[in-house]
């Protein structure tokens, strides 16, 4: 994170970070995402389930270790939780160094991952506007000694172009340093000061979980795909809504071929010295 990106991290609450992932590893990826969708949408009604302690309805695929629901109808997405256990092609993002550079300088202390969820986004879907204000907690946004200091912030790949038409992510700039809670509840593309982030695939956008977001409506046929990675201070749970504030679920056989540095990344496993 250089001069530029740390002032206007820390004034907007957001960063486009270009090019962060390379066209081999956006293939790759794409190629494992397009499977878990495959094998997810004909599951997420059926056995075995998870009731997460949000009270939503997954299903826990037992076969590739993952939490799913959802549907491909319009003005529907699909979720895809736990994605690590699926296949090894998503642990080039477990270490990512580049990913990691950035995350050392707006989390302080030992870092872990605490969300990896896949979004598919089908025609007509939106994701509701949330957060912003002054929230705290575990989603805070802080500054100390000189330096961000953030509990929540989430990394999201895009394996594709994506403009507003396409359902783009979209904030409210600096809604994360608010003194009052957002007073409006309308759908993100009628929210006052919500703007839309075009990206190219390969792209990433970093931001604090405590700045206001959501994602326009998927007015296009394209089926908008992306990876979306979380972190915070090692003591922070699952912030996935499926296994919400318990250990992060990571099956043995996942944990088993992870490297050590790769494996200190989920906090349920280390103790912290």
């Amino acid at each position: 994170m250089d001069e530029v990106e740390r002032y206007e991290f820390d004034r907007q609450g957001f960063i486009v970070i270009k090019d962060m992932l390379d066209t081999t590893a956006v293939a790759a990826l794409a190629k494992a995402v397009d499977m878990l969708e495959e094998h997810a949408l004909p599951r997420t009604h059926e056995p075995p389930r998870k009731k997460s302690p949000l009270n939503v309805d997954y299903h826990a695929n037992s076969e590739l270790g993952y939490h799913g629901r959802g549907s491909a109808d319009d003005g529907d997405t699909l979720i895809i939780e736990d994605f690590w256990n699926a296949t090894t092609a998503f642990d080039l993002l477990l270490d990512h160094k580049r990913t990691m550079d950035y995350i050392g300088q707006i989390v302080q202390g030992r870092v872990t991952i605490n969300n990896s969820e896949i979004r598919i986004r089908y025609r007509g879907n939106s994701t509701g506007v949330h957060m912003g204000g002054p929230l705290g907690g575990k989603h805070r946004y802080s500054f100390h000694n000189g330096n961000i200091d953030c509990a929540m912030v989430r990394m999201v790949y895009f394996l594709q172009d994506v403009d507003d038409r396409q359902g783009a992510f979209c904030v409210v700039p600096g809604s994360h340093k608010s003194n009052f809670p957002p007073p409006y509840k309308l759908p993100p593309e009628k929210e006052p000061g919500m703007v839309g982030i075009p990206v190219a695939a390969g792209d990433a956008i970093l931001f604090t979980e405590n700045l206001r977001h959501g994602g326009l409506p998927n007015q296009s046929e394209q089926v908008r795909k992306t990876l979306h990675v979380g972190y915070g201070p090692f003591w922070m749970m699952s912030q996935n809504i499926a296994t919400m504030d318990e250990p992060q679920f990571i099956t043995d056989a996942t944990r088993a071929r992870l490297s050590d540095v790769q494996r200190a990344l989920f906090a349920a496993w280390i103790v912290n010295d």
